[in-house]
């Protein structure tokens, strides 16, 4: 049996692409792609979908991976699967972004560690919130789901030259503007009770100013902040949880799952 040039590149090829979509998406997702996570372990996930993906992949024309059209594929694989990650990190960055402001509502602003996930320093409330929603996105199967609407876009988005439109990117790039909004929204009843409390602190200190305000009002900041946050978990929770199936929506059109373009 003489196997030829050009059945080797298609076996290739058939193998190569579709690993490119789902490496890169697994690089770029939350908790997977944490510096905490063994490159390793990715690899090898990766390469265990791969392997059972490729049978249920429809086929399509076969060129040369190392020509221009091949290139461009494998290109827009690799885009595919980054975008796919791109949109998660944009709702575990809005509910950091809501840590954020709580945490310099109550004078935490300076307490701060390193995030095992993306290695840069981060306050405490937005660690503490950030734990909670990774592990709401794990038991609600989050990467469960991403990993069906990876699958299936293989059949609605095929491997070829067209894939993401500009369209799709600059719809990707306008959602992206839910960060601030979403987590301000996740922050704004803290926010507001306590900018309360600091405007009564402050007719208060102008009613007395013989009383050393920094020294009594900082301990009830923290205090009733800590009591505001166990308060409103739930409703932080929910709004990541919409969040979240929002950007599982905006996944889905750009990959044409659900929305009358597949």
């Amino acid at each position: 049996m003489v196997i030829s040039e050009h059945q080797i590149s298609a076996w290739l090829a058939s193998f190569i692409w579709p690993f490119l979509r789902v490496s890169s998406m697994f690089v770029a997702i939350p908790v997977f792609s944490g510096r905490f996570v063994d490159r390793r372990v990715l690899v090898g996930v990766s390469l265990l979908i791969t392997f059972f993906t490729i049978p249920l992949i429809p086929q399509t024309e076969a060129f040369d991976i190392f020509t221009h059209a091949g290139i461009i594929t494998g290109f827009q694989q690799v885009l595919i699967g980054l975008m796919m990650g791109f949109v998660l990190q944009l709702v575990f960055a809005a509910i950091v972004f809501a840590g954020q402001g709580i945490a310099y509502s109550m004078g935490l602003g300076f307490a701060s560690m390193v995030d095992p996930a993306s290695g840069v320093s981060v306050p405490v409330i937005s660690q503490f919130y950030l734990i909670l929603a990774t592990l709401l996105f794990l038991v609600l199967g989050g990467h469960l789901v991403l990993i069906e609407m990876l699958i299936d876009s293989f059949r609605t988005l095929p491997i070829g030259v067209d894939g993401l439109e500009r369209v799709d990117i600059w719809g990707v790039i306008a959602w992206s503007s839910r960060l601030f909004s979403a987590g301000l929204l996740m922050a704004l009843p803290a926010i507001t009770s306590l900018l309360m409390i600091n405007i009564a602190f402050g007719v208060v200190t102008r009613a007395a100013p013989q009383l050393n305000i920094f020294a009594v009002g900082f301990p009830i900041t923290l205090v009733l902040g800590a009591l505001l946050m166990w308060v409103t978990v739930p409703a932080v929770m929910g709004n990541f949880t919409n969040l979240l199936a929002e950007s599982y929506g905006v996944i889905g059109t750009f990959l044409r799952i659900g929305d009358g373009r597949g």
